[in-house]
């Protein structure tokens, strides 16, 4: 028998002998004076108090023992004398092992070394840890099993409750900033007759009732302008949406999007908006404009500045900084042979040019920009959904936010003519008819007032604000192969 079995072994008896001593292991009911942070708050020496949390550490002293009980907002030393509590309660005490949930009634007093304590005079068993937990970070250093057992991960590494700590603040910040604006917050169907709002692969099921194929959600979009065309003026949604593609240090198969639509505003206003955002956000949960990335070793690589005002760029005007000012007076085949002998791209045959330059500008300007970077007017054939450049109908009126290399939220002046709409969505569609939306283009002809609409991927955004450098360090229980 290997040692950490030979562990388990051992408290197994410890749980029966709880129980033989009528002792319930996994107890209920009790109330604890508040959060062990609101205990340390409310601490004054000769005050009872009552604390529950998990015991991580353990002082023998011979006859006197100090513990430490922690929850998500703190620690704080317990402290239990042989001749004080009587042999009941010492027997139980014996009982216990690093990892199980107690709850305690005692007298706060200060030790010599000034550490605010509570001397126990009761103690509940909440739950006994039926494994031990795992040392020292370097027993989680595993990332699959960080990913696996996040439960082990959250109580063992700091680094990790702070980013999800700061995750929660963002959305519930997130809603606040929205609300004091004027934003209506409301919720589409995450199950949709037609996957649309974005070129995605989409998951799908069936309802059996109705005899539906039914498609998770690639995004909210299609829906949220139908309520522009319903009269809210201003709505957002935070929403889980599905993709299945690929998994990447930047995607998984579930994420959490922002959408946001502002009836009567466009492109520029919805960038202002989402600059003033990500400042907001940046400042009230990070306290800082200046966000420091690393490589996981401690070592910063990179320190973004996002100081306003960001610097916005046209489409074209990039591509030509970065390879070369002649790019669009080449021809299409100098064009693909300049992407794959200088700039090292694998450009296959049957890429559309503009495809071709949309990779170059993937490579050369999104790969290399640390700043925050609102890339506009963009070739129409990009973003199908936005509205056509008055002066160039080439182009769209739109944004796409660059930030440390990674597109964090694109923005349109939406496309409010459902003729030139049901154009676009046939071009894109293809051979694929069936994928058209017709209700989303019913609802157009209704008349949808011009707007503004963004996106930004939460998981994305909290990379961004936390250091975070993988998507799956962000989401709680990322999407992982099931165990053999």
């Amino acid at each position: 028998m290997d040692e950490e079995n030979e562990l388990i072994a051992l408290r197994r008896k410890k749980l029966d002998a709880l129980r033989s001593k009528g002792v319930e292991p996994f107890g209920a009911g009790f109330e604890p004076s508040g959060s062990i942070a609101e205990v340390r708050e409310k601490f004054k020496e000769r005050e009872t108090l009552r604390a529950a949390g998990r015991i991580t550490a353990h002082r023998d002293m011979g006859k006197s023992h100090f513990l430490d009980l922690r929850d998500a907002t703190g620690r704080i030393q317990i402290y239990i004398h042989a001749k004080e509590v009587g042999a009941e309660l010492v027997d139980l005490f014996r009982l216990l092992d690093i990892g199980d949930l107690v709850g305690i009634e005692g007298t706060c007093f200060l030790t010599k070394s000034g550490e605010p304590t509570i001397k126990v005079r009761t103690l509940r068993m909440l739950a006994k840890a039926l494994r031990p937990l795992p040392e020292k970070w370097h027993g989680l250093q595993a990332i699959e099993v960080r990913y696996r057992q996040r439960y082990l991960d959250l109580l063992t590494n700091e680094r990790s409750r702070f980013v999800f700590e700061k995750r929660i603040a963002i959305v519930r910040e997130t809603r606040r900033f929205f609300e004091e604006r004027g934003f209506l917050e409301v919720e589409t169907p995450i199950l949709q007759t037609i996957a649309g709002g974005a070129a995605a692969e989409p998951f799908y099921t069936h309802h059996k009732a109705l005899g539906l194929d039914l498609y998770l959600r690639i995004a909210p979009e299609l829906y949220l302008k139908r309520l522009l065309v319903g009269g809210f003026n201003k709505v957002f949604e935070i929403s889980r949406n599905f993709r299945n593609e690929g998994i990447s240090r930047k995607h998984n198969p579930e994420f959490t999007m922002l959408e946001a639509y502002w009836a009567y505003a466009d492109f520029e206003k919805m960038a202002n908006l989402v600059e003033e955002l990500i400042t907001h956000l940046a400042q009230v949960v990070c306290g800082s404009l200046q966000i420091e990335h690393g490589d996981g070793d401690g070592k910063i690589t990179c320190t973004i500045n996002l100081k306003r005002p960001w610097r916005r760029a046209r489409y074209y005007d990039l591509v030509r900084e970065a390879a070369g000012k002649d790019w669009f007076k080449l021809s299409s085949k100098q064009r693909r042979e300049r992407a794959i002998r200088e700039f090292k791209l694998e450009i296959l045959p049957q890429l559309a040019d503009f495809e071709v330059t949309q990779h170059v500008f993937e490579k050369l300007v999104e790969e290399a920009t640390v700043d925050p970077l609102f890339v506009t007017h963009c070739p129409k054939e990009l973003v199908p959904l936005a509205k056509q450049n008055a002066e160039d109908n080439s182009l769209v009126d739109v944004f796409e936010l660059i930030i440390n290399g990674t597109e964090i939220a694109p923005g349109y002046s939406e496309l409010n003519d459902p003729l030139l709409q049901r154009q676009r969505l046939l071009e894109q569609a293809g051979e694929e008819t069936q994928k058209i939306d017709e209700e989303f283009l019913l609802a157009l002809e209704y008349g949808m007032p011009p707007a503004g609409g963004f996106g930004i991927g939460i998981d994305r955004l909290t990379m961004l604000l936390t250091g975070a450098e993988s998507i799956r360090d962000v989401i709680l229980f990322p999407l992982l192969r099931p165990k053999k």
